[in-house]
């Protein structure tokens, strides 16, 4: 809609984002990183959202959706978008009158992505619910912790953002493709409760195979196997152990200075309490810097367990630059990374509706008209 486009490899591409929370303003964040134009529909004027790292590189438009006027609005944006993204519960897109069918019959090429925990349909599909609830009917929340204790909330990260906006984003994008054969939009039911289990195929053929028992911290990849899990160091530190392969197994006891035949008895899971106990009692004895000392330049796959703010000062992210800092925000920089089209750092969100004129100038309207829905209240 803009006539400046961004760089980027999605440069062009015309994004409508309703405002919410969570998975849905991740995914225009990212398609926004990589250059997509993403107008963000805001319910009022004037609400700092600076400090948002899901709003960088997003415009604002605020809009009264009860009036008329605003519809009227809404339907230009759609009618120049490529997709659109809405998190609401089912339903709330419908009864607002901008439901996939009206939208759809608008812009018959409309990607119309939809993003809920529980789905658009099914028993639960109405609930209200959290990152921890869907991840917890999926049964990979029972896979993480300790064995006897509740399971550990691992932020909101496996629901929410994997299994919910990497998968609206394959959604919209895989569409977008086909678009270009068949012409034609569609609507996207991108629901994390279908998307956390798809990032399982691993767990699922181990269980087939007889290599995954149901429970926690039992297995190769649960912190039940002594060499892949975490270990407090002699300063109260952790130091992560990732030493899989025979070959970085061999390193990671030669590094600790234990016996190497200990190589023999690493798959035994009837010995791995004693391979607890004294590679644990190995890397307890010395400091997270000696030991990172120790394995410096080896392939034994150990690695600081770093606080956030810690590792925006490594020296691996450092050199790599995959940190920015944004209205004194330090956050990540777009990713991935592309050899031709290279998109430019993300500009900071400031207020909802800063760019309310001037996308209503960009659809056509004048002064006289955006005056107009100022005072009948078509925009908020």
């Amino acid at each position: 809609m803009s006539a400046a486009k961004k760089s980027g490899p999605l440069s062009g591409l015309q994004v409508v984002e309703m405002a919410g929370l969570g998975p849905g303003p991740m995914a225009g964040q990212l398609l926004a990183d990589l250059g997509a134009e993403v107008i963000v529909v805001d319910r009022r004027t004037g609400e700092r959202i600076d400090k948002d790292v899901n709003r960088r590189g997003k415009k604002s438009i605020a809009l009264n959706m009860k009036s008329e006027g605003a519809l009227d609005v809404f339907f230009s944006l759609i009618e120049k978008a490529d997709i659109l993204i809405e998190g609401f519960r089912p339903g709330v897109m419908e009864r607002l009158g901008l439901g996939p069918d009206v939208c759809l019959a608008k812009n018959p090429k409309l990607i119309f992505g939809r993003m809920t925990g529980w789905g658009q349909e099914g028993p639960l599909s109405q609930t209200a619910g959290h990152d921890l609830n869907y991840l917890a009917m999926t049964g990979l929340l029972h896979t993480i912790g300790e064995e006897g204790r509740p399971p550990v909330p691992p932020l909101n990260i496996a629901a929410d953002y994997g299994g919910g906006s990497m998968f609206l984003l394959l959604g919209v994008l895989s569409a977008l493709f086909e678009r270009s054969q068949s012409g034609k939009g569609q609507v996207i039911d991108a629901a994390m409760v279908d998307g956390v289990p798809a990032m399982v195929g691993l767990i699922y053929s181990m269980m087939g195979r007889g290599l995954w028992q149901d429970k926690p911290q039992s297995n190769l990849l649960d912190g039940g196997a002594p060499f892949y899990r975490c270990y407090e160091t002699a300063d109260g530190r952790h130091l992560s152990v990732g030493s899989l392969e025979p070959q970085f197994f061999a390193q990671l006891l030669q590094g600790l200075a234990l016996p190497a035949d200990y190589s023999k008895i690493q798959m035994n899971m009837a010995q791995w309490p004693k391979l607890e106990e004294a590679i644990g009692g190995a890397i307890k004895a010395k400091s997270l810097d000696h030991w990172v000392g120790v394995f410096a330049g080896t392939d034994a796959c150990v690695a600081p367990v770093l606080s956030i703010e810690e590792s925006h000062a490594a020296a691996l992210n450092t050199e790599r630059g995959n940190r920015i800092i944004l209205n004194g925000i330090t956050q990540a920089a777009p990713a991935p990374r592309f050899s031709r089209s290279k998109p430019q750092t993300p500009q900071p969100a400031g207020r909802t509706g800063d760019h309310t004129a001037q996308i209503l100038q960009e659809l056509g309207f004048n002064e006289n008209d955006i005056t107009a829905m100022q005072n009948s209240k078509v925009l908020a």
